[in-house]
């Protein structure tokens, strides 16, 4: 097994496939046989595509055929758990749904193998997606390829895992409040949560309530998120929330010579945030002038007035309950986990409180598109803290306990307002686990955000770690 070819990203290895210097099968084999190797002790894959190699063979055929190839032709992916994948087990992470096998694929998955992409295998998350390890009673617990004690965070836990141990390059996760970005920096890779609505949800649940749901790529480095979202974005014509009204520019950053307005934020409006993570964002910000951009330490009042996670959980809470009792109802109780019995016991939101929480989120799109009238870009910390050790219901940041709910905190408001971020690894905890910083942008503007995100990229003095497993 060759360690360059399972750490190559996504696009490096789709133009190996077009100049014939490596075939699909072989690099397909790779990643299977690292499966094999690692997976005993991360637990990220919970199904294996029965069909991957078989599908390499005719990738290469289509190549020794000279046959037209898509950007992604012959390049392996993986999916989350929830996203639906035609004759591929899609079990939600839930005895409930246990044998589950979709006829069709989710949308995203569709373009995917459009583009030219193998589905390699299916990952791990938490019950119904809903969770922020990547643990339920079907598959288990998911490890962090940096430290198997500590997690690699939900709900997209398993493809974050699976792509910083090189099981996978490119992978499908789905993100609600934090759980594209939030497993990203937890294990080191890159992810996108675009605009809400860039990407369709069809095929992908749970499917209601959608206003906070989000599918999107999750990678080794920058470009594949924005190959990926290329082939990813635009209307399918079933999920109403789906919107085409801004094309995406397809070569990141645009105008990539105009200098850039950047503030970056830590505190307030985001709770309290580690030392060490202050830090990381501080000096990708300080990073960021090398590129000729303004930056400055910013506020945004709005934040101060309305906290987004708690707006965020006023609203979920009274709109995911019927759900998920409905799901339930009928049950054995030995088929409900945790998390689905903690959400059953949430008290629902007051009528009072809920028209509060949907005014506080009108709020905070105003507070943010007040700020990106005078900036193109804000930068955050992704995590108030690096990775924990499984199991944690209190965290300690910088001496004070809180929730362990907490890191939601400062992703949770792109859900709430539908704004766009991109999670990047830019920093190292002194315990060794990775710190990643997210970079935001105005609705619609994922060009920017992704531009922005490849210049730290290129400067990150951390680019060229892996985890030794």
């Amino acid at each position: 097994m060759s360690t360059e070819l399972i750490y190559a990203d996504a696009t490096k290895l789709a133009e190996l496939i077009r100049t014939r210097e490596l075939s699909p099968v072989e690099v397909v084999q790779a990643h299977l046989d690292r499966i094999a190797a690692v997976d005993p002790k991360v637990n990220a894959i919970v199904t294996l595509a029965d069909d991957a190699l078989r599908n390499a063979k005719e990738a290469e055929a289509a190549v020794q055929r000279g046959e037209t190839l898509g950007p992604l032709h012959g390049v392996p992916f993986t999916a989350k758990d929830s996203i639906d994948t035609a004759q591929v087990l899609t079990q939600r992470g839930s005895p409930i749904f246990k044998g589950r096998t979709p006829d069709t694929d989710a949308t995203a998955v569709k373009r995917l193998k459009a583009a030219g992409a193998i589905l390699l295998a299916k990952t791990n998350l938490p019950e119904f997606s809903y969770g922020i390890e990547s643990d339920n009673l079907l598959s288990g617990r998911t490890n962090n390829p940096w430290n198997l004690e500590m997690t690699p965070g939900g709900s997209s836990g398993g493809e974050s895992a699976a792509i910083a141990a090189g099981m996978s390059p490119l992978g499908l996760g789905t993100d609600l409040a934090i759980s594209v970005r939030g497993p990203a920096a937890h294990t080191g890779i890159v992810s996108l949560k675009a605009t809400h609505g860039r990407v369709p949800m069809t095929g992908i649940w749970p499917r209601e309530p959608r206003r906070f749901w989000h599918v999107g790529p999750m990678a080794r480095s920058v470009r594949d998120l924005q190959l990926a979202f290329s082939q990813l974005s635009g209307p399918d014509g079933l999920d109403g929330f789906s919107s085409s009204a801004v094309p995406f520019d397809a070569g990141i950053g645009g105008d990539r010579k105009r200098a850039l307005r950047v503030g970056w934020l830590v505190e307030p409006g985001y709770g309290p945030i580690d030392r060490e993570t202050a830090s990381t964002v501080e000096a990708a910000a300080e990073a960021l002038k090398a590129f000729g951009h303004s930056v400055e330490s910013v506020r945004i009042p709005a934040l101060e007035r309305d906290f987004g996670f708690d707006v965020f959980s006023r609203l979920h809470v009274l709109e995911m309950k019927p759900g998920v009792q409905q799901i339930t109802a009928g049950h054995d109780e030995s088929e409900i986990g945790t998390m689905a019995r903690f959400m059953l016991s949430l008290p629902d939101t007051p009528a009072a409180d809920y028209i509060d929480a949907v005014q506080g989120a009108e709020r905070l799109k105003d507070g943010y598109a007040d700020y990106f009238s005078k900036y193109d870009v804000l930068l955050t910390p992704v995590l108030p803290t690096p990775s924990f050790k499984h199991g944690q219901s209190e965290l300690s940041i910088n001496g004070t306990a809180t929730s362990v709910m907490g890191i939601m905190n400062v992703t949770s408001h792109l859900n709430v307002t539908g704004l766009p971020g991109v999670a990047l690894r830019f920093g190292t905890s002194s315990q060794g686990m990775p710190i990643g910083v997210q970079i935001v942008g105005g609705w619609q503007a994922e060009s920017t955000i992704l531009h922005v995100a490849s210049q730290l990229e290129k400067i990150s003095p951390v680019r060229e770690l892996r985890p030794v497993l």
